[in-house]
């Protein structure tokens, strides 16, 4: 009820903000486990792909947002559960294998789950190699992946910037990559051709160049 609530008053007012240019929504279904898998170029991506996405999109969050004490800490811990997005703590070494867990789940009761398979965001604005794990979800859940490029957020929220600007953003979906086909090829084979075709896509919308290297996160982020 808490998320229909907010759901009902966050997207039209963000929305009507920022007036983001939308293109494929036509791509990602309205029903049933589906992944959206993109580019990742500041904090709010996690923000501004649920709001101009007609369903509800289910993305981790620090545990650390959830935790905060006081006023502050409520209406924060508010804030990330109304949106849909669920806590990992990405200090505990076993929190890939948890977040993957936790997505199966998600997938599993038929709804969307967002992901950005560069791990973090991109510092440079280039597109890093995607890491496997967005294709071990599909291949998993025989989910289709919808790849999402993502324009401009890193002009309305910078690394180290506290509040959100008012800059031009796109949002592009691309059309749903399926997980069959790959029966009888070796997993470990199928997760890093998937994975690679996912990132072509994502590239073809975001226009980023693809660094051809994995982006490691910085400490503190």
């Amino acid at each position: 009820m808490f998320f229909a609530l907010v759901h009902r008053v966050v997207p039209p007012v963000a929305r009507a903000i920022w007036r983001p240019t939308v293109t494929g929504l036509e791509h990602v279904p309205r029903s049933g486990p589906v992944i959206l898998a993109s580019n990742h170029l500041s904090f709010i991506d996690s923000t501004m792909i649920p709001v101009v996405v007609p369903r509800k999109v289910v993305f981790l969050a620090k545990s650390d947002y959830f935790t905060g004490t006081g006023i502050k800490g409520a209406l924060v811990r508010a804030w990330f559960e109304g949106l849909g997005m669920l806590p990992v703590d990405r200090d505990d070494s076993k929190s890939a294998i948890a977040s993957l867990d936790t997505a199966l789940e998600v997938l599993g009761r038929g709804e969307a789950f967002g992901i950005y398979p560069e791990g973090t965001r991109s510092r440079d604005g280039r597109l890093y190699r995607g890491r496997t794990g967005v294709a071990h979800l599909a291949l998993s859940a025989g989910a289709p992946v919808v790849p999402v490029g993502l324009k401009g957020t890193q002009d309305v929220q910078p690394i180290d910037a506290t509040l959100p600007r008012i800059k031009p953003v796109s949002v592009a979906f691309g059309a749903p990559i399926s997980p069959a086909g790959y029966d009888g090829v070796p997993s470990g084979r199928a997760r890093r051709e998937l994975t690679d075709t996912i990132m072509s896509a994502i590239a073809e919308l975001s226009g980023q160049e693809q660094a051809g290297i994995y982006n490691e996160r910085a400490s503190g982020v």
